[in-house]
């Protein structure tokens, strides 16, 4: 599922394919993608690309006069390009450039979303205006990572993947940041010291940067599309040896989503834990 690499990954094409291009048509398919939003508007953008900025996992598209489009790649949802003509399975919505290339969103269980407003008010849309700070696009220390998500009640990897704290990271790479730090996914972040902070805030850069290098390229795979290896340290190996060392890896749910974790690697001791059980990923 795309989450913040995914998603930058998603930024850095459609600025390259854009690049010295002209809009010329841009066209969408009457889907859910366009929930609380005009397709109509869509179908206006036209012209030159003046910026494509990353919050979180939206992207904010601000076209030339003034036109602007939210863009969200839901769970399935990806960006790929194409010749013209060339037919793509589960084109939502698609950007005609001047140079005979079509740029399609494809999205086969349409959680997506696309959202035209004016460009100088993307940001101020919600659920944009209401994301907290960004890992990659505005730095992240471990004073700010503990400001942002020390004073939540909630579960430390449930913090994690609240937009409103931290914007970017999911299930996936929330899980992975917490193998690579020692930490049990069910610690209270008020209990967390300065040296845990520290290590979390490395192990956050860490997961991102692999997640962008695993993601390079024009055609991204997700995981959950079964096309390709589990490339993941800890996500999804539920059953299976810890990487690391050795002892099966054990899921359970956390807020209707399973969490992975090594039960030697990321101790439960001292922290109030559910009872590892199976759940959907």
């Amino acid at each position: 599922m795309p989450e913040l690499p995914e998603v930058e990954i998603a930024r850095r094409n459609l600025v390259r394919w854009f690049s010295g291009r002209r809009l010329v048509r841009a066209e969408a398919d009457d889907t859910r993608i366009f929930r609380g939003a005009e397709r109509r508007h869509f179908e206006e953008l036209s012209g030159r690309l003046e910026s494509l900025v990353r919050r979180g996992k939206y992207l904010l598209f601000a076209f030339e006069g003034g036109r602007g489009l939210m863009g969200h790649l839901g769970m399935t949802g990806k960006f790929v390009r194409r010749t013209e003509g060339q037919v793509e399975p589960h084109s939502r919505a698609r950007f005609h450039l001047d140079d005979g290339h079509v740029i399609h969103f494809s999205d086969p269980r349409m959680f997506g979303r696309m959202e035209p407003a004016p460009a100088p008010l993307l940001r101020t849309l919600d659920p944009v205006g209401l994301l907290g700070r960004d890992p990659l696009a505005d730095g992240l220390t471990a004073g700010q990572l503990a400001e942002a998500v020390g004073s939540s009640r909630q579960p430390l990897k449930v913090a994690l993947m609240d937009q409103e704290r931290l914007a970017g990271l999911g299930n996936i790479h929330a899980a992975e940041a917490l193998f690579r730090a020692g930490l049990h996914p069910s610690r209270e972040p008020g209990s967390l010291t300065p040296a845990e902070w520290k290590r979390l805030v490395q192990a956050i850069r860490a997961t991102i940067d692999f997640g962008l290098k695993e993601q390079e390229g024009e055609e991204p795979v997700y995981l959950e599309e079964g096309r390709s290896e589990n490339p993941f340290l800890v996500y999804g190996r539920a059953g299976g040896p810890c990487s690391q060392c050795g002892t099966p890896v054990e899921s359970f749910t956390q807020g209707g989503r399973t969490t992975h974790f090594c039960p030697k690697c990321q101790p439960r001791s001292g922290v109030h834990a559910s009872k590892p059980r199976a759940g959907k990923r």
